[in-house]
């Protein structure tokens, strides 16, 4: 039986998740023979998106649209795209003959207009921060949502359990980013004395795209290779020990210490050397302390030393809220040029390249020649001065005391210099009265 009446079902705000589909429902009520079927976007002008006609065509001007296999009227796009957001017209035609089998069958036309909404989850998180001792700056940024995404922060403690860090010294900053959104916020925390974390999270979530990120910060305490626990007069408590002679840096671990060295970790006596201290992938990144013997120490990643006399034994202090650890630092005086074969790593162990070039054949054949025309005559001429004078060229002569200029002595590397200049800015590589002791 045909029923002279046709409604509509549909929804007024229908949401899609960008690159996935979108549906647009337009249903009838009850079910009639499609006499057309349209779909419009609705812009500064109707965009025609669809239209079928049961006899012949079936034609989606929109490649990405198609009717809904639900209800054959309802309308979906694959993927659907930012700009396909909008209002959007669906026009039903359907035959009617008021229930009346011999009169000609009239057209009835319905329509609906219903709004399309695009949400795109985020495309990047980025997370940032800054330290100082247990002070803590951390910025999470969320980029290109819509509508913008929520963030929250947690900790994760050592054996696994996550807690929410509440909402306290928090900075929340949204800024539109074309037709999408970048989110920031900021927090400072401060973490207790013996409060140990194994990392704390930016927590991204975009419930309008069910889309939850993660962007972890990982606590690392410095580390070094063959360690030994040993007291020093410096702190209350043992240390974690090593020197970089035990650190053959293969280890792929996270953390730990490494030391270069500019020249190298072999100088020439009286010269100056640079020592630098890093741990890759320490966080909250580690304070450095730098000292000799039981001179004070100097904080910073670089050490810079004047005048090194003598094979000396620096120490550096690497140290963050989850642990430290101390590494020996040898220094060796060389006598040899270093420049060819001084290495800034550790080791400082390089090979040695002869760079000396020959002389050809007939330089060294000029070379002879001269000499001996010049030794011929000098000979000629002392013979000829002695005939004359009447002196005899082999006769005893007094010899002088022998005697040692201090000045013009070639320094050994074993002999103490008369001049030292010493630096008071930096650790002077002089002599110590005390040994360098742990």
């Amino acid at each position: 039986t045909l029923i002279g009446t046709v409604d509509l079902k549909y929804d007024d705000v229908s949401y899609a998740t960008v690159h996935q589909s979108a549906f647009l429902r337009c249903g009838m009520m009850p079910v009639q023979p499609i006499k057309e079927l349209w779909w419009f976007k609705i812009g500064a002008s109707e965009e025609r998106v669809y239209y079928y006609d049961p006899t012949s065509v079936d034609a989606a001007l929109m490649k990405r649209a198609k009717r809904s296999s639900r209800d054959n009227t309802s309308l979906e796009i694959h993927p659907t795209h930012l700009s396909d957001e909008g209002e959007y017209k669906c026009r039903i035609v359907v035959w009617d003959n008021t229930g009346n089998s011999t009169e000609p069958s009239v057209p009835i036309s319905k329509e609906a207009r219903m709004m399309l909404k695009v949400n795109v989850p985020p495309e990047k998180v980025e997370i940032t921060h800054l330290t100082s001792g247990r002070n803590l700056s951390l910025r999470c940024k969320s980029e290109g949502a819509k509508p913008p995404a929520d963030i929250l922060w947690t900790k994760t403690s050592p054996d696994g359990v996550e807690t929410e860090i509440p909402d306290l010294s928090k900075t929340r900053e949204i800024e539109p980013a074309g037709e999408l959104y970048d989110t920031a916020e900021q927090i400072f925390y401060q973490l207790e004395e013996n409060e140990m974390i194994a990392k704390i999270s930016c927590v991204v979530r975009h419930h309008n795209t069910n889309t939850t990120i993660y962007k972890n910060i990982t606590f690392v305490s410095p580390a070094i290779q063959n360690a030994l626990k040993v007291t020093m007069q410096r702190f209350a408590e043992p240390v974690l020990y090593s020197s970089i002679e035990n650190q053959d840096g293969q280890d792929s671990k996270a953390g730990l210490v490494k030391i270069s060295a500019d020249p190298g970790f072999k100088v020439l006596y009286n010269t100056s050397v640079t020592l630098r201290a890093s741990a890759p992938g320490v966080f909250p990144e580690p304070r450095y302390l730098w000292w000799v013997g039981d001179q004070t120490g100097i904080a910073g990643r670089e050490l810079h030393i004047d005048n090194l006399e003598e094979d000396k034994s620096y120490y550096v202090l690497a140290e963050n809220p989850l642990g430290r650890v101390v590494l020996e630092v040898p220094v060796h005086i060389t006598t040899s040029d270093y420049s060819q074969w001084n290495d800034s790593s550790r080791d400082g162990d390089a090979m040695v390249n002869d760079t000396t070039e020959g002389l050809d054949t007939g330089a060294i054949i000029g070379i002879v020649i001269g000499a001996l025309i010049a030794v011929f005559f000098i000979g000629f001429a002392v013979w000829y001065w002695t005939i004359r004078d009447g002196t005899h060229v082999f006769s005893p002569k007094k010899e002088k005391p022998h005697t040692i200029d201090e000045e013009t002595v070639p320094f050994r590397s074993t002999d103490k210099p008369l001049l030292r200049t010493i630096s008071t800015q930096t650790l002077e590589g002089r002599r110590s009265r005390r040994e360098p002791s742990i």
